[in-house]
Formats: C-alpha cells, sequence, structure tokens
C-alpha cells in the first residue's frame, strides 16, 4: 500500500505518510520511451534513402517528444506527500501538493474524528479527518480498498490513543 506507519518505540508518537502509487519507476519510463521510438522506427525503415524520410523524421520525433512529456507531466503531477502525526494531545496532517504548496491541519486528539464518505464524496469511500471547526480529506488519491483499509486504521490509531 502506499502509506506507512512510522511507530515511535514508546508508541505515543506514531506517523504516517502517504503517497500516490508510482506505476512507472525511472527504469520503466526510459524503457518505455525507448521501446515505443524503436517501435514507430519500423516502419520509417523502408524509407531510408528516399526524400519521404526527411518528411516522417519530424513527426516521428514530435510523437516520441510528446509521450515524454506527457509522462513527465503525469509524473509531475503524482508528487503528492501526506503526513499524519499523531502523538498523546494532538492530531496534525501536512499535505504537500505537486507545486510545492504545504497545508497544515491540526487539531487536539481527542476531538478529531475520522469520517467516510461512502457514495457523498468526490470519490468513493471517501476519508476526511474533522476537528477543530475544519473537515480535511486525507488519502483521496488512493484506490478504493485502500481508503477503506486506511479509514479502518485510522480509526483504531486513534482510539488506541485515548
Amino acid at each position: 500500500m502506499p502509506y506507512e506507519w512510522k511507530t515511535a518505540p514508546d508508541a505515543q508518537l506514531q506517523e504516517m505518510r502517504l503517497w500516490p502509487h508510482q506505476s512507472l519507476p525511472a527504469r520503466g519510463f526510459a524503457a518505455f520511451v525507448l521501446a515505443t521510438f524503436t517501435l514507430i522506427l519500423i516502419p520509417i525503415f523502408t524509407l531510408l534513402g528516399t526524400v519521404l524520410l526527411w518528411g516522417m523524421l519530424p513527426f516521428v520525433l514530435m510523437a516520441v517528444g510528446g509521450i515524454y512529456l506527457a509522462l513527465q507531466s503525469n509524473y509531475k503531477s503524482r508528487q503528492i506527500e501526506e503526513v499524519l502525526t499523531l502523538d498523546a494531545d494532538s492530531a496534525r496532517l501536512i499535505h504537500t501538493n505537486p507545486k510545492g504548496e504545504v497545508k497544515e491541519w491540526h487539531c487536539n486528539r481527542y476531538w478529531t474524528q475520522v469520517l467516510k464518505y461512502e457514495r457523498d464524496g468526490p470519490v468513493p469511500h471517501y476519508v476526511t479527518l474533522r476537528g477543530e471547526g475544519r473537515e480535511v480529506e486525507i488519502g483521496s488519491f488512493l484506490s478504493e480498498e485502500e481508503r477503506v483499509a486506511l479509514y479502518d486504521e485510522l480509526q483504531r490509531s486513534l482510539l488506541r490513543g485515548t
């Protein structure tokens, strides 16, 4: 799952780090672009030695460049991180978006509520934290099954501290 708990030995401080699933690592990215370029070049080999090669080559390079830019843009948009810290008295969520902007939320742990919206949220099983007059989302980029598991784990963790 794309989240992990870091629990201190005394178990007074718990930290959960969440991130989007990274399905294409850097080596896979390079291999995909290279394979695409190679497969696009196969029909171009028949044009070697003709004037048509120079007419087709810019379009081939634009296609490969477009794939590269699209994958790079997708990679940058997945640079989201959320860190939930629970200590004896408080709950704190720090959300870092792809542009590097940081949003923080904190609340007294006793008053923190974990809510799950089955169908009413922007995604199924939408999980939020409520407290201090605010409601913030957590893990909206996770899959449906991961959000269900996240909700259960957050419920247990918040109850354990009270």
